[in-house]
């Protein structure tokens, strides 16, 4: 199998139908097999996007805390077995360790909606120490007792950055710097807070938005869903690592080289954690694929072909990541996206085909919401799917299935924007709409979505 020239194809016919706007790169034994970068770096579509643009990594920055702890670890500064109170006496959840929220089993409230409320309240965007006063103030109870379940946690990430910087004594941006990013040669790998601190990044790949229902990208910035962008600037540990495709393969060099973590230490971040039941906490995958444990910053799989795989995502307003790495394979699948799609079915059958093609298998072709619907559709039963419809999860509402130059459309409503929204047949009752990546079905005077259930009212 070529691997080159299929994996350069697919990520061009993805951009050419609204999957896909980014870089890619995938490597074999430190070989790279394909790279390149497809689509534009600004808003203005005028500045092509280039290979080394620098993308905010998200929750892909996740391992680069995990890793921060584990130095910290070896020079006995701390223990995966210290509490949190440890650190900050005056956090009121008790019983919480290191361990935990390296592993996601600390329980701990959400801090992105109080940090998000508090920031428009003190028009201020604060810095990561707002996680201690969060956890002080917030009054929430905890989601769970330590260890007792799996719930995927920002505010355990962010806690950890401060746990390092408070340990350190250093700021946690200059720790990542001089004792992870430059030790492993990622020369052009830094912590930015470019909104907190009004830094201009040079080569920046901008993470631009696309609201449910058009055709014009924002930055997020002004987009009422995506205010946190600009308020929780200020965090650490959860996200904010701006980084390339070129220094990520790097960083799996240099952990291979033992530059950074030595090979005992990235099989303990490697290792699924456990309930207090003994079993892994499973992060549940919402495609197909089997369910990961997680390590320390690593979602982790044992596969039956490949052996150990350690991989994160990473989403935040306008970005998607991916950077998986095969440990006893050595081969490595880094992904950067830097825009919204315009086809969700486009982006998933990318995303399939990369998946496929670094297991040695043949990728299904690229297929855009157009391609994917029923051609010549019987509508003799769509009059009868009319109507209004009492439907709504979060701030996203169908109001109305109706007909319209003889296609299906839906009245919609997302966070006070009225929409309309084209259904493209997919079965004889089941449609999908091209900007959401879940099929919508309509049956017996009932529609549901995303496995929300809505009953016709008239």
């Amino acid at each position: 199998m070529d691997k080159k020239t299929i994996l350069d194809t697919l990520a061009r016919n993805a951009f050419e139908k609204g999957g896909f706007n980014g870089t890619w790169l995938y490597a074999e034994h430190g070989e790279i097999v394909s790279k390149g970068a497809v689509g534009f770096s600004d808003l203005e579509d005028k500045v092509p996007l280039r290979e080394d643009c620098l993308f905010d990594l998200a929750s892909v920055s996740k391992q680069f805390t995990a890793a921060a702890v584990m130095l910290l670890r070896r020079r006995g500064l701390l223990s995966l077995e210290d509490e949190i109170t440890k650190f900050f006496p005056e956090i009121p959840y008790k019983g919480v360790t290191v361990r935990h929220l390296l592993n996601h089993t600390g329980g701990l409230p959400d801090y992105m909606d109080w940090v998000d409320k508090i920031a428009k309240e003190e028009k201020t965007i604060p810095n990561n120490a707002v996680i201690v006063r969060f956890l002080c103030e917030c009054g929430e109870e905890a989601s769970f007792a330590p260890g007792e379940q799996f719930e995927y946690s920002n505010t355990g990430y962010c806690l950890l950055a401060q746990i390092v910087e408070t340990v350190a004594g250093v700021p946690f941006e200059d720790f990542l710097r001089d004792n992870i990013f430059e030790p492993a040669g990622m020369h052009a790998t830094r912590v930015y807070h470019r909104r907190k601190d009004k830094v201009a990044i040079p080569n920046l790949a901008w993470g631009l938005s696309l609201p449910l229902g058009s055709d014009r990208y924002e930055l997020p910035d002004g987009l009422p869903g995506d205010s946190a962008a600009v308020t929780c600037d200020g965090a650490n540990g959860d996200g904010l690592v701006h980084s390339n495709i070129f220094d990520l393969l790097q960083w799996d060099r240099a952990l291979r080289a033992e530059k950074v973590l030595t090979k005992e230490e990235q099989m303990l971040m490697a290792t699924p954690g456990r309930l207090n039941n003994g079993e892994i906490g499973i992060d549940k995958d919402e495609d197909d694929d089997p369910d990961y444990g997680y390590g320390f910053g690593w979602d982790v799989l044992d596969d039956p072909d490949f052996g150990l795989i350690v991989c994160h995502s990473g989403g935040w307003p306008g970005y998607s990541n991916w950077y998986e790495r095969f440990v006893d394979a050595d081969r490595v699948l880094i992904r950067l996206r830097c825009r919204d799609v315009r086809d969700e079915r486009a982006w998933q059958s990318f995303s399939r085909g990369l998946k496929a093609i670094t297991r040695d298998k043949e990728p299904g072709r690229v297929r855009s919401i157009e391609e994917l619907a029923i051609q010549n559709p019987d509508k003799s039963g769509w009059a009868a799917l009319c109507g209004k419809y009492d439907y709504a999860i979060g701030d996203f509402r169908i109001e109305e299935i109706f007909l319209q130059d003889g296609e299906l459309y839906a009245q919609a409503n997302d966070d006070g924007r009225a929409l309309e929204l084209r259904l493209y047949p997919l079965g004889e009752k089941t449609f999908g709409i091209k900007d959401l990546d879940a099929d919508l079905a309509l049956s017996d005077g009932t529609l549901t979505l995303y496995g929300v259930m809505g009953k016709k009212t008239e």
